[in-house]
């Protein structure tokens, strides 16, 4: 498993943008598979425990929230102090994110564990899902520490140049889940059946297995990355510089916890079909959206080392090879999903009343993925300038003041076919707000690039463009 680093700063861009997104594609997309066939095995319980299921989503998208954004932003800061030479600083930070996992990972378990209940009902829970998704959260916390360290670590190994560790940590989590999930919910093989608890058992087996092998890696295999004890000392400059720009990202995988939250809420009304229909098609949507994160999750890095570098014109020039890879890609996979939407619905369920009302949602939550595939690039062209705070704000507008309020005005005159519609809208609005926003940053880069060269990099996101 040994992988030598790559030289982010030299090379042709289209190969080693290849090289350092397609292990984060593969295990993006191995674990999107994962989450679908989690859905399928739970679908054939009942649509109530799907329903049960997506009451939950929240939850997962909380560890998302802190493990993403803090690896975000000690991938970026790592990236960026490697190419500056600061070897020590990148280092040190590596142990930081050991000790942020273990401490985010210990609250987030003493929360769940005080208040379930009250937790699931916030999360948009009924009287019919709750006592189903409190089986299933009370053991998925339990991995907390373990997932939160196998995200913020995947972010370090990039900023490295060693995706495949990040791939291969990833894969190990995803095949050990997709294994034991039908086993532990079914009782396959002479285990008992344990039902959606089951589920919840296989992802934290998974969890806590690839977060093991994720320290393993970090300590022995990744050699930018040797650790002594001195390392492990917490360095509150180390840890402010990491959420100056991974703060954001954190926040605002947050915010998309928060709408999640409120398409249970506005659609719980409408029984619990509505809520398997969520359910699925988020998953379907997902797996082209982990591959389209794993296109981001290369540009990021080399966006920072060539920062750090000052090597503009590279860093320009990556960004635009990403652009057309992930539009080819992203409208690629939704043409295909919008001709082929009910054939795919019915591998998750035979119920004829689910895929009735799911196939035209699934049709518009898909269809503005080829304007998802250059935002996520332009964001963690943000994110790797060290400017999380102008990716939070960006990513705010997009949900908080475009998405939310339209799922509320678009249902009050069409009903469930307005919550389905919102998403293209908003994603249509904030891409040109993106766009513009991601073209002014470039600007100023070219300017740099063209009257100086040797200015003083920021590593920090000031609010004022580079």
């Amino acid at each position: 498993m040994y992988q030598k680093s790559l030289n982010l700063g030299e090379g042709p861009i289209l190969p080693l943008l290849l090289k350092m997104s397609w292990p984060s594609m593969l295990a993006m997309l191995a674990m999107a598979v994962y989450n679908l066939m989690d859905t399928l095995w739970l679908a054939r319980l009942s649509p109530q425990t799907i329903a049960a299921f997506t009451i939950t989503f929240p939850i997962q998208l909380i560890f998302a929230a802190i493990g993403g954004g803090t690896g975000v932003g000690a991938g970026s800061y790592a990236a960026r102090m490697l190419g500056a030479g600061e070897i020590d600083k990148a280092r040190k930070t590596a142990g930081q994110v050991i000790i942020l996992s273990i401490f985010s990972g210990a609250l987030l378990i003493a929360v769940t564990f005080s208040v379930p209940d009250l937790m699931l009902k916030v999360f948009g829970g009924t009287p019919e899902t709750v006592v189903l998704a409190r089986r299933y959260l009370l053991w998925v916390v339990i991995g907390a520490p373990f997932l939160l360290f196998l995200i913020m670590a995947n972010n370090l190994f990039r900023a490295a140049g060693q995706p495949n560790l990040s791939m291969y940590a990833i894969l190990i989590f995803t095949l050990l889940g997709a294994v034991l999930d039908p086993l532990l919910i079914f009782g396959w093989c002479g285990v008992p059946a344990f039902g959606i608890e089951g589920a919840a058992m296989a992802a934290v087996t998974g969890q806590t297995a690839s977060g093991l092998v994720s320290l393993y890696f970090l300590l022995y295999k990744s050699f930018k990355f040797q650790l002594s004890l001195a390392d492990l000392k917490p360095d509150f400059g180390i840890i402010r510089s990491i959420y100056q720009t991974g703060l954001p990202s954190v926040v605002m995988n947050l915010v998309f916890a928060v709408v999640i939250i409120v398409y249970n809420q506005i659609l719980a009304p409408y029984g619990h079909l509505a809520l398997a229909t969520l359910g699925i098609c988020f998953r379907i949507n997902g797996l082209v959206m982990m591959i389209l994160s794993g296109i981001g999750h290369g540009v990021m890095p080399l966006v920072g080392f060539n920062l750090g570098a000052r090597l503009y014109e590279r860093l320009i020039n990556t960004v635009g090879v990403a652009l057309y890879c992930s539009s080819f890609f992203a409208g690629t996979c939704s043409i295909l999903i919008i001709l082929f939407a009910v054939p795919i619905l019915g591998f998750f369920t035979k119920d004829s009343e689910l895929i009735a009302i799911a196939a035209p949602a699934l049709k518009m939550i898909v269809s503005p993925l080829i304007l998802a595939g250059p935002c996520l690039v332009w964001i963690n062209l943000l994110i790797g300038l060290g400017k999380g705070l102008t990716s939070m704000v960006l990513l705010f507008i997009r949900d908080a003041l475009f998405l939310i309020p339209l799922m509320y005005l678009f249902s009050s005159f069409m009903g469930i076919d307005g919550v389905w519609m919102a998403q293209p809208v908003s994603a249509t609005a904030a891409f040109f707000v993106i766009m513009a926003w991601s073209y002014k940053e470039l600007a100023n880069i070219r300017k740099r690039k063209g009257k100086n060269e040797n200015a003083p990099v920021s590593t920090g996101d000031t609010g004022a463009s580079l």
